[in-house]
């Protein structure tokens, strides 16, 4: 039988639900990444370091909570692997903040994630993509496109910083659901991330402060661990709090519903985290936006709708 089959209705529609609590909790993460350096001057790579820092102390609670047997594992090294990519992919990610680049254009050329994860899934997880996850995914990433307004505005290097970024976390969702496959429970999988990817962050950290006149302007401002005081400090706080559930969320997520399935939904921080920053911090979207948003939205209600029919009972799964 296929991936379609191979997840019950209830898992499909939780692991739906899980994918979009993330993804709003991704939505605040975005906008305060962008007015921390901004408006109160901190540096895009401590800010980074400090962010998951901060989440992985507030995991501690849940590490006695869950037990510390629970922390073992016989994979160490896609644990590693997974928490490295997605340090690397949150420091190319806010250097397109500190670029000047709005939010509404970095997180929409993320939505070319999708297709990074179904390659992906295909390659190395052995899915079988459905026709309806590759239209979907196709459909997201044309959303993207349109909204990101490349053919009116131009295709410049900065233009890759978001894709990067999206290669990157791809890699680390595809680890995510190899390890989910594996027997790694939510909890595992979001504190073995939170406790690894701070070294991976302050390694980052170091590396990008040494080589720094090697790097484009806007990497690095300023010293890369100064704390933020007063509502700087509390909106650090915020983030990292941010940081944590978003994880959290999204390993469950995986853990329910495969991979492929899931991308459509979390493409749906796009419009999500363009209307946060619109709101927050007044970064109005242009005109291409809501075409694209719109599409996006209807990529993931299709795919939910078609693969809810095909689960449905007295229907004759794929083979």
């Amino acid at each position: 039988m296929n991936q379609i089959s191979s997840t019950s209705q209830a898992s499909a529609t939780w692991g739906a639900v899980f994918m979009l609590v993330a993804s709003l909790a991704f939505a605040g993460t975005n906008s305060l990444q962008s007015v921390l350096p901004w408006q109160f001057g901190m540096n895009s790579t401590g800010m980074a370091f400090w962010q998951y820092l901060i989440a992985s102390i507030l995991a501690l609670p849940l590490i006695f909570r869950i037990g510390l047997n629970k922390l073992r594992t016989s994979h160490p090294v896609a644990h590693e692997i997974r928490a490295f990519a997605s340090a690397l992919g949150v420091h190319v990610f806010v250097y397109g903040f500190a670029s000047g680049v709005p939010i509404w254009q970095m997180v929409t050329l993320l939505a070319t994630g999708p297709l990074f994860i179904l390659f992906g899934s295909l390659l190395f997880l052995r899915e079988r993509a459905s026709i309806s996850r590759i239209v979907a995914s196709l459909l997201a990433f044309v959303g993207a496109i349109i909204v990101s307004g490349i053919g009116t505005d131009g295709f410049t290097w900065l233009t890759l910083v978001p894709i990067t970024a999206a290669a990157l976390w791809a890699t680390t969702d595809v680890l995510t659901k190899y390890l989910a496959r594996k027997g790694e429970s939510p909890e595992t999988l979001t504190i073995f991330l939170l406790v690894l990817i701070t070294p991976n962050h302050l390694a980052i950290l170091l590396m990008a402060t040494a080589l720094a006149w090697l790097l484009p302007a806007g990497v690095a401002t300023g010293f890369p661990l100064a704390l933020p005081g007063g509502a700087g400090l509390v909106l650090l706080l915020l983030l990292g709090a941010l940081t944590a559930a978003a994880q959290y969320f999204l390993s469950f997520a995986y853990k329910v519903a495969d991979a492929a399935y899931l991308q459509p939904f979390a493409d749906l921080k796009v419009p999500l985290s363009a209307l946060v920053g619109w709101v927050a911090l007044g970064q109005v979207p242009s005109v291409w936006f809501w075409p694209g948003a719109c599409l996006i939205v209807l990529a993931s209600c299709f795919l939910y709708l078609v693969e809810t029919q095909e689960r449905r009972p007295g229907r004759l799964a794929a083979v």
